[in-house]
């Protein structure tokens, strides 16, 4: 039994037959029960009691209610008794022999049915197995589509496209990461290579050479980012080698000091609310995650604009004025080297790397990323983590709250 129709089969036929021999067995019992004293009580009436010897010993009358109103001779009674027992043996024996056909043809039968049924059952698994085995690159977008009622296996089909569309829209992903980070990597490159072979050509000035060197290292400084947040998405995307209790609020109120200098060159007033949180998780990692959402709200904003960091028991929100943000483009933004506006190349710009470096970090501790965009613009960007016991905070100044404005003083 090397296949699962042919233990299938087995099965639903060896139910089957012995279904049918418990049958015939009951059927058995019952007529072997009665046959002999319903031959005596149909043949004792037709047998005369003038011919029958006066030695014969009296029997006991049958004892069914027919019996009791018929009025009999001892002697008809032994007679019908001895007829009746040859007739039961034959009846009996006929009733074996048949039996014994019927049954034969029937587990014959059952075995084809089984089979059979067995096929009919099998067959979706059959489609699966095959359009699994045909599964490429190239052919990713095939489903099953099983046209079937609902049951299990209707189930495990769509389970298996679903899989299918996952798969296809992580392949696509993959894909759009490789050809954009190829194409990030690659503009800097060509800006150095351009500085270098036309700048510097025809003995160029003291001034275009010092313009060309802070050029370059500018550039050099852009790479450089790039490639660290390519390496910590990397290394999000592993999960947690190891955990510990982080107070998120406190490195909410720390990101929030190490970018008030930046809040101040932006005009942009900062506002934290923190509640005491503690989450399981990665110190560094997580500290990642505030400070791209802190940083992302400043450097998209305008001046004289505002960003709310909220942390609590729910989660942490970080919303701010600026541009506005297409709603239908909000969900791409967590995508890797997605950006809101059109990539300008100028001095300190980000790589697109900030929201999927927060989406991969919350997966990695448990929780959800996603953001909204605000009616008057901006963006109101959240992320839910798993939160570990309340932490007792001693008496005093809250961990950080109020309003932090310029450079992320309390005003």
């Amino acid at each position: 039994m090397n296949s699962e129709r042919t233990r299938l089969a087995a099965l639903y036929g060896g139910l089957l037959v012995m279904a049918g021999v418990l049958l015939l067995a009951i059927v058995y019992l019952l007529v072997s029960e009665g046959v002999y004293a319903g031959i005596v009580t149909a043949v004792a009436p037709a047998v005369p009691a003038s011919r029958l010897d006066a030695a014969t010993a009296a029997p006991a009358l049958p004892t069914t209610d027919w019996a009791r109103t018929a009025v009999l001779e001892p002697g008809q009674v032994a007679v019908a008794q001895k007829v009746g027992t040859v007739a039961g043996d034959a009846a009996l024996s006929q009733l074996l022999t048949v039996s014994g056909v019927s049954l034969a043809v029937y587990s014959a039968l059952s075995v084809a049915l089984a089979w059979w049924m067995a096929g009919r059952v099998l067959r979706p698994v059959g489609v699966i197995t095959a359009r699994a085995r045909r599964l490429s690159g190239s052919n990713l977008h095939e489903r099953l589509a099983l046209k079937a009622p609902p049951g299990e296996l209707k189930e495990l089909a769509d389970t298996f496209d679903g899989m299918l569309d996952r798969i296809q829209e992580l392949v696509a992903a993959r894909q759009r990461f490789a050809a954009n980070a190829a194409h990030e990597l690659r503009t800097p490159l060509a800006v150095q290579r351009a500085a270098a072979e036309i700048g510097l050509a025809d003995d160029p000035p003291p001034e275009k050479v010092a313009w060309i060197r802070d050029k370059l290292i500018d550039t050099a400084a852009s790479s450089e980012r790039l490639i660290e947040g390519l390496l910590l998405l990397a290394v999000s995307d592993e999960g947690l080698r190891r955990r510990e209790r982080v107070a998120l609020d406190e490195t909410t109120a720390a990101v929030a000091d190490a970018l008030a200098a930046e809040a101040r060159e932006r005009s942009i007033t900062v506002e934290v609310t923190a509640r005491p949180v503690t989450v399981e998780g990665d110190a560094v990692l997580l500290d990642h995650l505030v400070h791209n959402l802190v940083a992302n709200a400043l450097r998209h904003n305008h001046p004289g604009g505002t960003v709310r960091v909220r942390v609590g028991p729910e989660g942490l929100e970080v919303a701010n004025t600026g541009p506005v943000v297409d709603p239908a483009t909000v969900p791409l933004l967590f995508e890797p080297f997605r950006r809101a506006r059109a990539r300008r190349h100028a001095p300190g710009e980000g790589a697109g790397l900030g929201l999927s470096i927060v989406a991969s970090v919350a997966r990695a501790h448990g929780g959800v990323a996603g953001a909204s965009a605000n009616p008057g613009g901006g963006l109101t960007a959240r992320v839910t983590l798993p939160t570990g016991p309340p932490r007792t905070c001693p008496p005093g100044p809250p961990v950080s709250g109020g309003r932090r404005s310029g450079p992320g003083t309390p005003s």
